[in-house]
This record gives C-alpha cells, structure tokens and sequence, in this order.
C-alpha cells in the first residue's frame, strides 16, 4: 500500500511538474527567450503530445528563429489533432507569407477564416495576401469584414484602398483612402492614391489640393510634382508648365510626353 501512495505521489509530482513546464515556457516565449520556451514546450510534449497550446506557443517560438519547416511541422501536428484549430491554419498561411509564397498563404488562411471569422489578423492577412495574388475582389469584400472588426484601424482602409484602385472603383478608392487619412493622418502613400483617385473620378481641384499638400511635406517627391502638373494642364492653370517642365526635368517620362504647349 506504500509502494503505490508513493507512486501516486511521484505521479501527481510529475504532473504537477509538467503544468509547471508549460508556465515556465509560457513566462520565457513573452520575454523573448525563444530557445528556453522551446525546451520547455518539448518536456511538456514528452510527457503530453497532443498538448496543442504547447504546441502552439513552440510553434510560434519556431517561427520568431526563422526555424520555419520545424514550425510548419508542430502546425501540421495540432491540425492532425484538432482539424479545425483556426491558429494553425493561420500558423500556416503566416509562415507561407513570410516566405512571399502568397498562393498557399491565401489557401490557408481562408481555411482559418473559415474556423474562426472574428479574427481581426487572419482577415487582415487574407486580404492583403489577396492583393499579392491579384483577387482584387476578394481582398475589397475580406477589408470590409476587417473594418467591423476593428473600425479605426488605418491600415484596413488604406489596402482597401488599393483594392479598389486596382477594381477601377476610384470612388469607393478614395473614400478608403480618406478613412486612412482619418485616422493615420501621416500616411503620405494614402495621400498621393487619393489624389489619384480624385483627379481619376475628374474632381481635378481636390486632386491638386491632395498634391500640393504632399509637396509641402516632401518637394522631391516626383510623382506628386508630376500629377500636379497634368491637374494643372486639365484647368488650363498658366503654372501647369512650370511643374511639367520642373519634372521632366527630374526625369518624369509622364512629364515629358506632356510637355507640349509647354
């Protein structure tokens, strides 16, 4: 009867022990000390290998090493397990990102989004990994979905943005462009875009103000000076020549073939 308090003992010892591994590992994963998390997760797993969150968190530990395929295959091992475990799918689609192979990096994270749609990441992510793969459409309708989630977020309307551009909506364009602006004020590349916009939609007048505006911030700046120039020209503005001539000058070919009159 000793002989088995003790082993219930050392069995609730080394259970106790294990949960503490887990901690431990946790604790070392949100300081950055990715190595230790490591050992910790892999004494947890040997006890415990179907434990996803240690699987989880030393995949993510994996992913922060650039140990990508050792990664990869902790995410395949919580997905044997748990099929339908949103994270790893996005894991997944995150590791193909980073390794700009942006095919497989839409398929997975449209596997996630279909597990877990409230995450405001995995639909930002699918988004803009839409844009890379040119599934312009997509990547409008998953924005969308990103702007309930997180309604102040800038760099939500400002991709949307360029979806739009790219679908020839300069309308719905630059009212994502002017929601960017809203909240992300600095955003010079919003900017220039929604003038583009602007000038494409013919409110030539709010066009100008945009690159006028991005000029006073950056005078070097060869594309604003050069859609300044052919606003100008469209309003028969006297000046249009001089920001014409003072690009083509710069090197702008767009400016140079529009140099007549001039």
């Amino acid at each position: 009867m000793k002989k088995i308090t003790k082993y219930l003992a050392f069995v609730a010892l080394l259970t106790t022990s294990c949960l503490g591994s887990f901690s431990e590992g946790e604790i070392h994963f949100r300081n950055g000390e990715y190595e230790k998390a490591i050992r910790e997760f892999s004494q947890t797993l040997f006890i415990n290998v179907t434990d996803i969150n240690s699987l989880h968190l030393r995949a993510r530990a994996y992913e922060e090493l650039e140990r990508f395929e050792e990664a990869l295959e902790d995410y395949k091992r919580i997905i044997s397990i748990d099929p339908r475990y949103a994270q790893a799918h996005a894991g997944i689609g995150k590791l193909y990102w980073k390794q700009e192979n942006y095919v497989n990096a839409e398929k997975h994270l449209l596997i996630a989004a279909k597990y877990d749609e409230n995450d405001f990441e995995i639909i930002y992510l699918l988004g803009r990994a839409m844009i890379m793969n040119e599934n312009f459409k997509s990547a409008d309708e998953f924005f969308s979905i990103a702007a309930k989630l997180k309604p102040k977020d800038p760099k939500v309307y400002f991709y949307q943005g360029i979806a739009r551009s790219k679908l020839g909506i300069p309308d719905g364009a630059a009212g994502s462009f002017n929601m960017c602006l809203m909240y992300d004020p600095e955003n010079m590349t919003a900017l220039y875009n929604r003038g583009l916009a602007r000038m494409s939609m013919g409110f030539v007048y709010w066009a100008i103000e945009d690159f006028e505006t991005y000029l006073k911030k950056d005078p070097e700046h060869l594309n604003s000076l050069t859609q300044l120039g052919l606003c100008k020209k469209i309003i028969n503005d006297p000046s249009a020549c001089k920001y014409l001539t003072l690009a083509a000058n710069r090197g702008s070919e767009v400016a140079k073939l529009n140099m007549e009159d001039c």
